[in-house]
């Protein structure tokens, strides 16, 4: 099956749905590949690093092309010509597609029995997760936001005590905490501003926390978890101390970024103009869903306007901005997409999720929309509504026990397994008593032993279940120790007969926790390693 590479065709698109790396996996993948020429130069991708990685390189992609791989859906071009006419009769295309506001192109692809599918139909599910090109370009859109309102805003974004005077950090807004928003954050905060997060979905509270933002909630029992990621639509209730909220902030932040999208629908506004004119003069706002309308009043699409000494940027591509490490990771998520399609056998699977999420138009059938998927019955606790309450400082410190770290309306651990806990103290002390009533001394050491094991059990159950999740790395750290202790203790018990219980049950423990250790370092060497910058 040759795979094709086309130039983008769209105004000011500088990616390429292809990269040196990716053109190797493809063509391991049992693919021969062609790119067309000039297709990768904008992206800092020439046609001789393709042409080395094993690709062809084509004047004429489209017509010798069974499958194309793009960045933005086939549309029509400066010459008159419409890019989906170009696809040979019975081909496969793969690109973003936005099925919601494209009918007509799929009516095309119909007619020409084309097999399409949308990357931004990907289901957000765990399994999917490396083929989701929403989540890598979001990600750079958020960073890129932050770049954005920097270039125009008038100070620094830390705090700086200088010989003329002290400025004052940048106070940053975030309106939605998905990919992008999250990005958003980490960026903000690694230039010293101080962030602020505001998100309808109250279980992002513990993400904002972990990367150093303050969650903004409002005094509503409502959650807006949509699905798939993204939020809900809200009750006019919830709204309107949502609206409050946001006037309270726009006199005291410098900067709003707004990320909030709902899947086939406008965007929502959010930041009125009333906020707008709150604002301080030379603050900033960054729209980045003006493509969808804006979440701002004043936002207009690719432009930058003034209102009232308010700068209101609304960008329609950012990734476009960072073209070399947005085309590097929407190939490799093409590459895990094609990967799970079965390679060059190109299996269409419709009992496969990804598969029948993401496919747009088959046979000469429009699939799109994909039936839903059942949702799994929730629990009687988890069915309750998440209690919202004030919002606080990041830098106040949750209460003991876990409480100010969960997710909202969950139970804490030392809660949730109370009635466990007491009864296996209670059982525990039953067999003490027998045991310490019994008139041998190997009855009295087993006691005692059992008496250390239980305790140990209870404290070390206790403290690690009350670590907040954004914690568990350091905290292996902390389990690697304790499983040293655990080996040396367990050696200095293997001693005499091994048919002896106790010689039995130190060599398991020196086993297992030896394979804590070694597991546990493999994990933290890992992680660490996504952190190098090479």
């Amino acid at each position: 099956m040759r795979v094709c590479i086309p130039r983008e065709s769209h105004p000011g698109e500088r990616r390429v749905a292809a990269s040196p790396e990716s053109i190797k996996k493809l063509i391991s993948l049992g693919f021969s590949v062609s790119v067309q020429r000039g297709a990768g130069t904008q992206a800092c991708y020439t046609d001789e690093a393709f042409a080395a990685a094993g690709a062809e390189i084509v004047d004429d992609p489209w017509s010798i092309a069974d499958l194309i791989l793009k960045v933005r859906p086939p549309q029509l071009r400066q010459d008159g010509v419409h890019e989906a006419d170009l696809l040979n009769e019975g081909s496969r295309l793969i690109s973003f597609y936005w099925p919601a506001k494209n009918g007509e192109l799929t009516d095309r692809l119909k007619a020409r029995n084309i097999t399409a599918f949308g990357m931004d139909q990907v289901p957000r599910i765990s399994r999917a997760q490396k083929m989701d090109a929403l989540s890598s370009m979001a990600n750079i859109s958020g960073y890129r936001a932050v770049v954005e309102a920097a270039a125009h805003f008038g100070s620094f974004f830390c705090g700086q005590m200088t010989a003329a005077g002290k400025v004052a950090p940048a106070k940053v807004l975030i309106i939605g905490a998905g990919v992008a928003g999250l990005a958003a954050l980490g960026a903000a905060k690694g230039m010293g501003a101080i962030v602020r997060a505001f998100d309808t979905r109250a279980a992002v509270r513990d993400q904002i926390k972990s990367l150093g933002g303050e969650f903004l909630e409002v005094k509503i029992e409502e959650d807006g978890e949509g699905g798939g990621g993204y939020a809900k639509e809200m009750s006019p209730a919830f709204i309107a101390a949502e609206m409050e909220l946001f006037r309270q902030q726009a006199r005291e932040v410098d900067i709003v970024i707004t990320t909030a999208l709902i899947p086939g629908r406008p965007a929502p506004k959010l930041w009125l103009r009333d906020m707008v004119e709150l604002m301080k003069p030379g603050s900033v706002i960054v729209d980045l869903a003006a493509e969808s309308g804006g979440n701002c009043d004043v936002t207009l699409a690719d432009q930058v306007v003034v209102h009232q000494g308010v700068i209101v940027l609304g960008p329609t591509d950012l990734p476009s901005q960072l073209a070399t490490t947005a085309s590097q990771l929407y190939a490799q998520n093409l590459v895990h997409f094609l990967t799970d399609l079965g390679g060059a056998e190109f299996k269409i699977d419709f009992a496969n999720e990804v598969t029948r999420g993401s496919i747009i138009t088959h046979a000469g059938e429009v699939l799109w929309p994909p039936p839903k998927v059942a949702a799994p019955v929730a629990s009687a606790q988890a069915a309750k509504p998440a209690e919202i309450v004030a919002a606080k400082p990041a830098a106040t410190p949750a209460k003991s026990g876990g409480h100010g770290g969960g997710a909202p309306g969950k139970p804490s651990g030392s809660a949730s397994v109370a009635p466990l806990t007491w009864i296996s103290v209670a059982v525990l002390a039953i067999a003490w008593l027998a045991l310490r009533g019994g008139d041998s001394s190997g009855a009295l050491q087993f006691a005692q032993q059992l008496t250390i094991f239980a305790l140990s059990c209870f404290v070390g159950f206790q403290v690690i279940w009350s670590v907040a999740p954004a914690l568990h790395t350091p905290l292996m750290s902390v389990t690697n120790a304790i499983s040293g202790i655990i080996v040396v203790g367990g050696i200095l018990h293997l001693k005499g007969d091994l048919t002896n219980p106790a010689a039995l049950l130190a060599l398991g423990a020196v086993l297992f926790a030896t394979i804590n250790i070694g597991g546990g370092f493999l994990v933290t060497r890992r992680m660490l390693r996504m952190f190098r910058r090479d």
